[in-house]
C-alpha cells in the first residue's frame, strides 16, 4: 500500500494564510500579539518555509509586521490593506462582518453612482447595448430564482459599469464591488429572492447610460446601494438582537415571490 503523498507546499502555505488571516481579522490574534516562527512550525505542523512565506504575505498586507530581535507583531486594522479582496474576505467572514458591510457600501455610494454618471458620457454605442442586455439577462434570473446565476450576472454587471465609466482606478474597483455583493449573498444578508425594484434599478441604470442620460444614470445607481442597505437594515437589527443565527431568518422574511 503507498504511504499518503504529502500535502503540495503551496496548499500548507494558502491553509497558513487564511488561518492566521481569520485568526487576526477576528481577534483571536490580537494586536501587538507576537508571533514566533518556531511556535507557527510546531502548531501548524508545517516547515519554516511555509510559516516565512505566509508571514510574508501577511506582512504585504499590513496585517503584521516583522520586527528585528522581536518577532512577528499583529498590526491594528488602520495598517491594514482594507482594499485587498482576501482581507476583504476575512473580514466578511469575522464576528465584525455586518460593520464591513455597512463601510463597503457607504463606499459605494461614493464610487458607483458618479461611475454611471461617467458611463452614461463615456460608453461606446456596442457597450451601452451589452449593458441593456446584460440587466435583461439579470432581470429574468431574479424572476426565475436563480441565485448563483444572479449573482453571478449581478457581479458582472456593475463590473461592467465601473469599466464604461472610463476611469481606471474606478475600474479597479470592480473587486471589491464583487466581494460585496458575494459576501452578502454568503452570509445570509439579503432577501433571498431579489425585490422587483431592485430588478426594474437596474434595467433603468443600463438604459439610461445607452441614452446618454447621465443624471437619470447617477440618480437609478444612487438607489440601488440605497436599497441594498436598506435591505440589510431589518436583518443588521435582527442579527444585533437575536445573534448571528437570525440573519438567514431575517433574509428569508424579507424575500418576495418571483
Amino acid at each position: 500500500m503507498k504511504p499518503p503523498k504529502a500535502e503540495p507546499s503551496a496548499d500548507l502555505h494558502s491553509a497558513l494564510v487564511q488561518s492566521l488571516g481569520l485568526a487576526i481579522t477576528d481577534g483571536t490574534l490580537a494586536v501587538h500579539t507576537i508571533l514566533r516562527l518556531d511556535e507557527l512550525e510546531m502548531k501548524h505542523k508545517v516547515s519554516r518555509s511555509v510559516v516565512r512565506e505566509a508571514t510574508r504575505v501577511l506582512c504585504s498586507m499590513g496585517m503584521l509586521e516583522s520586527r528585528r530581535r522581536l518577532g512577528t507583531v499583529v498590526q491594528a486594522e488602520d495598517h491594514w490593506n482594507l482594499f485587498d479582496p482576501q482581507v476583504i474576505r476575512w473580514r466578511l467572514a469575522s464576528s465584525g462582518r455586518l460593520e464591513q458591510l455597512r463601510a463597503l457600501n457607504e463606499l459605494r455610494g461614493a464610487v458607483e453612482p458618479q461611475a454611471a454618471r461617467l458611463a452614461a458620457s463615456r460608453v461606446t454605442l456596442d457597450a451601452g447595448s451589452e449593458l441593456v442586455s446584460q440587466a435583461a439577462r439579470l432581470w429574468a434570473a431574479g424572476q426565475r430564482g436563480d441565485h448563483d446565476e444572479f449573482l453571478r450576472l449581478d457581479i458582472e454587471f456593475h463590473a461592467s459599469i465601473l469599466k464604461a465609466s472610463g476611469n481606471p482606478m474606478f475600474s479597479q474597483l470592480h473587486n471589491l464591488v464583487r466581494e460585496v455583493l458575494t459576501g452578502r449573498t454568503e452570509h445570509g444578508l439579503m432577501p433571498l429572492l431579489p425585490h422587483h425594484e431592485a430588478l426594474q434599478l437596474h434595467v433603468d441604470v443600463a438604459s439610461a447610460i445607452q441614452r446618454g442620460e447621465a443624471n437619470a444614470a447617477h440618480a437609478a445607481m444612487s438607489r440601488i446601494v440605497e436599497q441594498s442597505t436598506e435591505e440589510m437594515g431589518d436583518i443588521w437589527s435582527s442579527h444585533h438582537d437575536a445573534g448571528p443565527a437570525a440573519a438567514p431568518a431575517a433574509a428569508e422574511a424579507e424575500a418576495t415571490p418571483a
